[in-house]
């Protein structure tokens, strides 16, 4: 990244003058960089899908017209355009453009650009921050940069692929306007295939190679909206064929040797696919299900995650309606464990279509939830007499155990009297779903708590 920004941040400050800042270039690209670079928009006018936020009515038209830049974070998946924006934002504002990857920039670079920024502030010109994949500055960096982009002495570009809400402190995030960029489409990557076919500076139209329609497609569907990922599989598969040819099939699936699964074990994606592969399985979809597992697996995820995620749902999302369900995840996630990859793909692929397929009940989870509830709410309250264990004689004269019934006496294994404190007798936290296995509990609870409404202890018959 800083590589791109070189020759902007080695501009020399400017000389005072009287008139307004002409706007600075772009940075220029070498004739041998990737075709992904030599291809990147040089107006705005070139950016594809981002029409809400460049068009008439989109919050950065103004800016791009020369109007006020407010700071901002851009968030969207890889390849849609955020550099670039950032870097037409500033040349419409004739501002100095800094970039710093948060990755490797610390606090002492934001030094050093609030040292320069004043500087050029002095002699007429602002500066704009551009700082890539922002979600990565601790609070600590965010805070050193807070007071800058409030005075306006910074105007703050951040760019990241997360969720700004969870990386980035409320202070920072109360300062920038937060703006969504989209995946491009198909008709958006299919235009850029032929800006990339069609140009003869920046592209390979000098070399007259066309694209077979099947290979466009193919490109288009392994791309998942990210241009720049396209456009390198591109240059990969054009790379060896003879002038004016035609990129095949076989060219980009070559390219595609290795697919490309965009996938971060801490970041939003990885848990936007994991939440896709527990509801597929809550909502009893084995196909979905398989399918976000292989996902998961596919893209380096420990399979031990999608194991334990599918323990615990046996437990909350299928329950009682099918207890082996519990049986069968615990079962794979101690098969995972001991065979590893690839071979566990197998259990866990199992488990998650009979999870699926199981019938569903979260009465148990719901009966918990209930009764811890009211333990929140009651607090210590003091166990009944009658099931308190007599342990000394000094209990049994405290009345410990009396009235207790021992449930294997009666014939039917019942007892008469309750178990929950007097607080609390009327509860009922356990109602079965009525789905598998639950039906049978149910007709078997029905008559035990009919036959405690019939009874009272001491009653006899």
């Amino acid at each position: 990244m800083q590589d791109l920004f070189q020759e902007a941040e080695a501009a020399p400050l400017p000389a005072p003058a009287s008139s307004e800042p002409s706007p600075p270039a772009l940075p220029s690209v070498a004739a041998d960089a990737p075709l992904a670079a030599r291809l990147r928009p040089a107006r705005w006018e070139e950016i594809l899908g981002q029409e809400h936020l460049l068009g008439a009515q989109g919050p950065l038209r103004p800016a791009l017209d020369g109007g006020r830049l407010p700071s901002v974070v851009l968030v969207g998946p890889p390849g849609t355009g955020k550099t670039t924006i950032a870097q037409l934002l500033a040349q419409a504002q004739s501002a100095h453009l800094v970039a710093l990857s948060a990755v490797s920039a610390g606090v002492a670079d934001i030094r050093r650009v609030v040292a320069e920024a004043k500087e050029r502030r002095r002699l007429g010109q602002g500066t704009v921050l551009f700082l890539d994949e922002i979600h990565h500055f601790s609070r600590t960096q965010q805070d050193a940069l807070l007071p800058h982009v409030e005075s306006g002495l910074l105007t703050l570009i951040g760019a990241t692929t997360e969720n700004p809400s969870f990386q980035l402190t409320g202070a920072l995030l109360s300062r920038v306007q937060v703006l969504d960029l989209r995946p491009l489409t198909a008709d958006d990557l299919s235009l850029v295939l032929d800006r990339a076919l069609g140009d003869r500076e920046r592209g390979l139209g000098d070399r007259g190679l066309s694209l077979a329609a099947e290979a466009r497609q193919l490109l288009i569907r392994h791309s998942g909206g990210d241009a720049r990922l396209m456009l390198n599989a591109l240059e990969r598969a054009s790379d060896g064929l003879d002038q004016a040819g035609e990129v095949q099939v076989a060219d980009i699936r070559r390219a595609l040797s290795s697919p490309h699964l965009l996938h971060d074990r801490a970041g939003d994606l990885h848990y936007q696919i994991l939440s896709a592969f527990i509801k597929s399985l809550r909502g009893s979809d084995p196909d979905a299900a398989v399918y976000w597992l292989a996902r998961l697996l596919e893209a380096g995820e420990d399979p031990l995650l999608p194991a334990r995620r599918m323990v615990i749902l046996a437990a909350e999302d299928v329950g009682l309606a099918q207890p082996s369900a519990l049986q069968m995840a615990v079962a794979a996630h101690q098969a995972t464990a001991a065979v590893g990859m690839p071979e566990c793909r197998l259990p866990l692929a199992e488990a998650a279509i009979f999870l699926a397929l199981a019938p569903k009940s979260n009465s148990s989870y719901r009966a918990y939830g209930q009764a811890a509830q009211d333990v929140e709410r009651h607090g210590q309250i003091a166990v009944p007499l009658h099931l308190r264990n007599a342990v000394t004689s000094r209990d049994r004269a405290s009345g410990f155990g009396q009235g207790y019934q021992y449930a294997h006496d009666d014939p039917e294994g019942l007892v008469d009297h309750s178990h929950l404190p007097a607080e609390l007798e009327a509860r009922v936290y356990y109602r079965p779903s009525g789905q598998g296995l639950e039906q049978e509990l149910a007709q078997r609870l029905r008559l035990i708590r009919e036959r405690r409404a019939r009874r009272q202890p001491g009653d006899t018959e």
